[in-house]
């Protein structure tokens, strides 16, 4: 992410914000308190241009050179005086024209078909659309995706100040996708390649670290968790102390790839890998043809393994909640209760006493709400 901010309490604001995880350097002071305004504004709503300045610890004489600029680029407007106030001289609210200009996300998280929408920057999705794949990988997909997101820039109503792409794979912080089997993308520089096509800033992570960033954002999601996302493959996105952990090579998450059982035969070419149990297709065939006795044992089973996959990952990292992103139907019942359980047995007290394993709040919107997340922090600084 371009700017990573502190995480604080937010009244009746969006969601958290991520804590800082580097320093700014005096060159980069001006972007820096840009975003500190368009932070506050978005997470807490309208406010004085003095408080303000409380609020960031900057200069009066800064914020209202900011807020000018601001408003001159359209970001943000006056919106009159605070109702009530009667002593002293009227303070002039200002806040964030979240209405005044959209974001067009993408989810490639299901293996038949692509998943898109237009949002307002506060997340609101305003146009959806889908695609169906119809197994096309390689060229042949980032060609489709292409015509997919120019049919969405081109559903916009406002101006589009850019596009996000949550994909399955392995992706680094330019959008470069390094491997993604199930895609058949192999040093692929995605955002460069749609950035190009479509005259417009793209920016592209793994489609688990970007459901993270849709939770901790928009749903609530605390400062130490993990979203699994369940799809084609299986990913994790993981925020630890507020921040998202992107890991040496951008691969922190890939918990799809660890083998865990001694059969079936995997995308990327090794055998048993989580896969192969907990993918959508992996679970819709253990179930198929299933009384409802037996398909919840099948469920359960699968549970199990993901249980088994999470302990030590919960206990190193000492989370309170982990989150499952992806079919319903599947996820929530006989399998989540197993994950839970299986964690509870393997982990300390300490550790699983106040353990939470639940069901994404953002629900199968989560992965292109955090698509707005990452076009929302490189754009505007605000996360």
């Amino acid at each position: 992410m371009a700017t990573q901010t502190e995480r604080s309490g937010t009244g009746q604001g969006l969601g958290a914000r991520l804590r800082a995880t580097s320093k700014v350097l005096p060159e980069h002071a001006r972007a820096h308190n840009r975003s500190l305004v368009l932070q506050h504004l978005f997470h807490e709503g309208p406010t004085s241009r003095a408080d303000l300045a409380r609020a960031t610890s900057l200069t009066r004489v800064t914020i209202s050179d900011l807020v000018s600029v601001l408003i001159t680029e359209g970001l943000v407007e006056e919106l009159g005086t605070r109702p009530g106030q009667r002593v002293g001289k009227p303070a002039i609210l200002v806040g964030l024209r979240t209405d005044a200009y959209q974001i067009v996300a993408v989810d490639l998280t299901e293996f038949g078909r692509m998943r898109g929408a237009v949002l307002s920057l506060t997340g609101e999705i305003v146009v959806r659309r889908q695609l169906d794949i119809d197994g096309r990988t390689g060229d042949e997909l980032v060609d489709l995706l292409t015509r997919f997101v120019r049919r969405l820039v081109a559903a916009a109503n406002h101006p589009v100040i850019g596009v996000g792409v949550g994909s399955p794979g392995i992706i680094d912080l330019d959008g470069r996708v390094v491997e993604a089997p199930n895609r058949g993308w192999y040093d692929v520089p995605l955002a460069e390649i749609l950035g190009d096509r479509m005259g417009l800033p793209v920016h592209v992570a793994n489609d688990a670290n970007t459901a993270a960033l849709g939770e901790f954002t928009y749903g609530g999601g605390s400062s130490g968790m993990l979203v699994v996302t369940v799809g084609a493959g299986v990913g994790a996105g993981v925020v630890v102390d507020g921040v998202r952990v992107h890991g040496q090579g951008d691969a922190a998450g890939e918990i799809g790839h660890v083998t865990v059982v001694d059969h079936g035969e995997c995308a990327c070419g090794r055998v048993g890998c989580l896969e192969t149990v907990l993918s959508v297709p992996a679970l819709r065939r253990a179930v198929a043809d299933k009384n409802t006795e037996d398909s919840d044992a099948a469920l359960a089973s699968a549970g199990r393994v993901l249980g088994v996959t999470l302990a030590p990952v919960v206990s190193a990292l000492n989370l309170t909640e982990v989150l499952l992103s992806g079919p319903r139907d599947l996820l929530d019942g006989p399998l989540r209760e197993a994950a839970l359980d299986t964690i509870r047995q393997r982990t300390m007290p300490a550790i699983n006493s106040g353990l939470q394993l639940r069901m994404a709040a953002l629900d199968e919107d989560v992965v292109l709400a955090g698509a707005a997340v990452l076009v929302l922090s490189a754009q505007l600084g605000v996360s």
